[in-house]
């Protein structure tokens, strides 16, 4: 499973009714932690670190082995005021060490996802200061490398962990205030500007969207969630105001407005340069809820108050929530169940991982909202997330095809680029199709107003890789789809994409009116220049592909190589837009098996018809309903999952894999 994406099928929360009960659920006997305890090492000896390492000496789960600087000295003198057997000056020795099994990573927020995914690589369990990484890309591949190497991987939002939040849900729960409508949530705190230190240093990700605002919105978040009954909501709109620095360029403050389902809002502040009520407060049709002090209860243990006022009542409601474990130690134990429980696939409830990918995609939005992107995160300065050379990983599994035209294997797999402009989640997600051994990009003139190819050209030129990967890029779509405009668009595309070539070009369309002949002048132009080495058309029929190949032949001019119509397990009932062509059917599948000719799909995979998103009971989507859903693609469909289940994977990969299994070339994108 990819975490670029949502991953579905997460636990339900429920708020335990009893006295420090940990944490959400019904947990193993607590007792199976005392027969091993898990060894921890600490990476990064911050004061953060100390936190944790004070979680530690109270923890009946955990114990701290290890720690680690970049500075040896640091470490041994961080060491000593901890007690903590083994000290290292990098670390790569702390992760070396067979005897850690579990690591905190304590690093400044740019370094979270090098020292996580590293990590997860040497078989440890994951605990990440929060935010998880400096954005939602960050987050994903952190996951990713947690799925891959089997490892616990949870984000380390201690207060998610406290049962006083778990009362603050359960009083949501039942309505203690009538429904929601408003969630105010703030954190923020007046420090002294210093360019250099953490919080104000632009290339430590400093700012209080990133330090403090994460805690705002999580909270909001898990409330609008438990509102509905469900264990987070994410936002549908974000919007935000704030104000940057001027030397460093991080936000000082900010204010961001959250509206999710239900007519829900939440107004979320945070700061680093002003100090705020650092309070929680819930609206309700029929009253307020109020958290005095929902981030950082009691350190060593005690009473935490949640204050409830119902409309009508003349006096507040005072509920206290106890509890006798030290602060740090509720998430180390929440981990070491996660651990014991095997849940290595997202499982934590007191913060998995759809809900940090969440809650970093909603960070991002209100980031976007105020203006407010790293150096780091600007094209030309971005990393790869392991802080390697990008390599082609030797255990890939990628399977490879030929195109006439095309001096190099073709991964079967093609990464499309539409819908995707960000930088850093570009250049995280093209990394790891690469690293996977994939090497084929689709793209076109219209994709994003040409954003999407300048995308494409930034991380190809940013990695230096042009001749180590096949671009697909594809123009003429309707109504501009003539030799005219395909010539002048095909140029802006090179200009766009910076290169002197595209190894595929296709028409995005056909246009009946205009002869074939005049459409093979054109592209054999292109051809014959050496800035195309193969062509072909997507959305075309079988008949005016032939008529365009014969008319080729004919006149000793570049025929088509591929083409690019929809082909999926799923067939079409009806045209997604205007002008698009399936190939879907017996007709079409005993052409493609008669010409051989290499098609490379769009919507391969029936755009998520195999995904929850095609169950027959869910009509919400009134595209999937009038394009996918028939009794056909429904028996179909059923098939995929029985099948999925027999072979102990997705439904997804069925569907992936009835196209690759063709009697005829397939590339789907």
């Amino acid at each position: 499973m990819n975490y670029f994406g949502e991953q579905r099928g997460l636990l339900h929360l429920k708020a335990p009714t009893c006295r420090n009960r940990l944490p959400l659920y019904d947990w193993l006997d607590m007792t199976q932690s005392t027969a091993s305890k898990l060894n921890w090492g600490i990476i990064g000896a911050g004061n953060i670190a100390k936190a944790i390492a004070g979680g530690l000496a109270h923890s009946t789960t955990g114990t701290l082995l290890a720690v680690a600087s970049r500075d040896q000295t640091k470490a041994d003198k961080w060491g000593a005021e901890f007690k903590v057997p083994r000290c290292y000056g990098s670390y790569e020795a702390l992760l070396a060490d067979s005897d850690v099994q579990a690591v905190y990573i304590a690093t400044p927020h740019p370094m979270h996802a090098e020292w996580a995914i590293k990590a997860a690589e040497a078989g440890k369990h994951l605990l990440i200061e929060k935010p998880i990484g400096v954005n939602h890309a960050q987050a994903s591949a952190i996951y990713e490398a947690a799925h891959a190497n089997g490892v616990f991987a949870m984000e380390a939002f201690m207060y998610r962990c406290h049962p006083q939040t778990h009362k603050v849900i359960e009083l949501v729960r039942e309505k203690t205030v009538g429904d929601v409508r408003v969630i105010q949530a703030s954190f923020s705190f007046n420090s002294k500007f210093t360019p250099d230190a953490r919080l104000w240093n632009n290339a430590l990700g400093g700012g209080g969207i990133l330090d403090v605002g994460c805690y705002s919105v999580s909270m909001a978040r898990l409330i609008a969630g438990a509102a509905q009954d469900k264990p987070f909501l994410d936002p549908i709109a974000v919007t935000g105001a704030g104000n940057l620095n001027g030397t460093t360029g991080v936000d000082e403050y900010a204010v961001g407005t959250l509206r999710f389902t239900g007519g829900i809002v939440a107004a979320v502040a945070c700061g680093v340069g002003v100090g705020q009520d650092n309070v929680v407060r819930i609206f309700g049709t029929e009253g307020t809820i109020l958290i005095p002090n929902p981030w950082i209860p009691p350190k060593e243990g005690g009473t935490s108050k949640i204050i409830i006022h119902r409309r009508g009542e003349k006096e507040s409601r005072e509920i206290s929530v106890e509890s006798d474990t030290w602060l740090y130690t509720f998430e180390i134990d929440e981990l070491a169940r996660g651990v014991w429980e095997k849940r290595t696939q997202a499982q934590s409830p007191a913060m998995n991982w759809d809900d940090s990918l969440g809650n970093m995609r909603t960070l991002d939005q209100w980031r976007a909202a105020i203006g407010l992107e790293y150096e780091s995160e600007k094209v030309g300065n971005i990393k790869t997330l392991n802080s390697r050379p990008l390599a082609v990983r030797p255990e890939n599994n990628m399977k490879f095809g030929h195109l006439h035209g095309i001096d190099k294997p073709i991964s079967r797999l093609v990464m499309g680029v539409d819908n995707n402009t960000f930088a850093p989640s570009t250049h995280a997600m093209w990394d790891a199709f690469f690293e996977a051994g994939g090497n084929v990009w689709d793209c076109a003139y219209i994709y994003g107003g040409g954003r999407c190819e300048r995308a494409l050209g930034d991380w190809i030129n940013a990695r230096h890789v042009r001749e180590k990967v096949v671009v697909l890029d594809k123009g003429g779509h309707t109504p501009n789809c003539d030799p005219a405009a395909i010539k002048a668009q095909f140029e802006e595309s090179l200009q766009r994409l910076r290169m002197d070539y595209v190894d595929i070009y296709m028409m995005h369309r056909d246009n009946l009116d205009i002869p074939v002949g005049e459409f093979v002048d054109v592209l054999h132009e292109f051809v014959a220049k050496g800035q195309m080495k193969v062509i072909g058309g997507s959305n075309w029929t079988p008949q005016r592909i032939e008529e365009f190949n014969a008319w080729a032949g004919k006149n000793g001019k570049t025929p088509f190589g591929a083409i690019s119509n929809n082909f999926s397990l799923a067939v079409m009932n009806d045209a997604i837009w205007a002008g698009c062509i399936h190939l879907s059917d017996h007709a079409g599948k005993n052409w493609l098996k008669k010409t051989q000719i290499p098609i490379m799909p769009w919507s391969s995979q029936a755009r998520g018809f195999f995904t929850e998103r095609g169950d027959p009971a869910d009509t919400s989507d009134k595209e999937m309903v009038r394009v996918w859903q028939s009794p056909d693609n429904f028996e179909r469909r059923g098939r995929a999952i029985e099948l999925a289940k027999k072979k102990n994977v997705l439904p997804i990969n069925i569907a992936l894999a009835y196209i690759l299994c063709q009697p005829f070339p397939t590339f789907p994108l």
